[in-house]
């Protein structure tokens, strides 16, 4: 995944063992609240929460013995910018494996930012029942919130401005894990201005001449 037209990238985040370790902490930290882990599920926002759901549910089968059920959202119908997406949005489609009446749902997400995307997994998710919880666990925190949404666990907490862009690449969707912080580039040069004369005067237009007769 190259960055987007107009960046460049100006910082690493996370290379790919810092990315591991960063993940089996999140998942002991989710244990240390649910001990009982088989009362939990973990769901993941389309695209790179799903692999990232799915990371966490074999960590904690590590630690834990148990692997959590993990399912999948394809928010896209509950955005509220749907009517800038365009006329045709692609689906992924979306699959909640098992109930969740009653249960502690984590919504996973690779980068939190505005809130907006919590929002819209939210909407969704109470359309497939009730939780008796609902927890959200996100890669990178990046600040720059819109609406009320505070991550329960967040692999890292950066500053950042509205012109910088976190890209978080996955083995299962890039090739690769990694996380970089992208910077917007500068644009074109404006176009250099005529010079002036030395002294600062302009040349006065010339004097037209009478034809003779």
């Amino acid at each position: 995944m190259a960055p987007p037209p107009s960046y460049r990238e100006r910082q690493e985040l996370m290379d790919a063992d810092r990315l591991s370790r960063t993940l089996s902490r999140m998942a002991h930290e989710i244990l240390e609240r649910h001990p009982d882990i088989r009362g939990t599920v973990l769901v993941g926002v389309r695209t790179r929460g799903v692999p990232l759901a799915r990371r966490l549910a074999a960590a904690l089968r590590e630690v834990a013995g148990v692997e959590p059920p993990v399912g999948a959202l394809d928010i896209t119908l509950y955005r509220d910018d749907l009517t800038t997406v365009g006329p045709q949005p692609v689906l992924k489609g979306t699959d909640i494996p098992t109930s969740i009446d009653g249960r502690t749902v984590v919504l996973v997400d690779d980068v939190l930012f505005t809130g907006r995307t919590v929002r819209a997994a939210l909407d969704e998710l109470i359309d497939f029942g009730r939780p008796s919880r609902i927890e959200l666990a996100v890669l990178v925190d990046r600040g720059h919130r819109e609406l009320p949404v505070h991550a329960d666990y967040a692999g890292r907490t950066i500053t950042t401005t509205r012109d910088e862009v976190v890209q978080v690449r996955l083995r299962e969707e890039d090739g690769d894990d990694r996380v970089v912080l992208l910077e917007r580039t500068a644009g074109p040069s404006p176009r250099p201005r005529s010079k002036r004369r030395a002294s600062g005067k302009t040349r006065a237009p010339a004097r037209r001449r009478r034809p003779r007769r």
